[in-house]
């Protein structure tokens, strides 16, 4: 399989307290998507601040911080071609009511702030491996191969 890549996503505590994490697995399965890393964690304060950074001094990243380490998430890391687009376009907007149905926020987030998950930018060509060493050591992240990988791609 070439251009595969590794992308990380992110149940957030909205989704986790509303039984999500098996619906949100599962899609990212059902397109093809191969689960490399998992961990159910409670974020804090100190991880909260690193994988927000960028939005520190902002009048929403105490907001945010406070969210995020509020309760458990679910830390994934996926596999697959152009898995960060697919993943991106999977989730929909940031912004719930401009998401498309279909997609894990248009049929799931109402609110800005409690949008259900987090993934990757795939317009920034390093977060998906500074998020994954925030939340995985490399020997934690499993190496194998789907039996139906052959029908996924050429």
């Amino acid at each position: 399989m070439s251009g595969v890549e590794r992308t990380f996503v992110m149940v957030k505590p909205d989704g986790v307290n509303r039984g999500l994490v098996g619906e949100v697995i599962s899609r990212f399965e059902d397109r093809g998507l191969k689960l490399v890393g998992a961990r159910f964690t409670q974020i804090d304060e100190e991880l909260a601040h690193e994988h927000y950074g960028e939005h520190e001094g902002e009048p929403f990243f105490d907001g945010l911080v406070e969210f995020i380490t509020s309760d458990p998430v679910m830390a994934m890391v996926w596999e697959g071609q152009d898995a960060t687009r697919q993943v991106r376009q999977m989730m929909g907007e940031t912004d719930p009511a401009e998401s498309a149905p279909g997609t894990i926020r248009g049929d799931f987030g109402l609110d800005l702030g409690r949008n259900v998950i987090h993934g990757s930018d795939n317009e920034d060509p390093g977060a998906n491996e500074r998020e994954i060493a925030l939340f995985f050591d490399e020997a934690e992240l499993v190496d194998w191969e789907r039996v139906d990988e052959t029908w996924l791609y050429e």
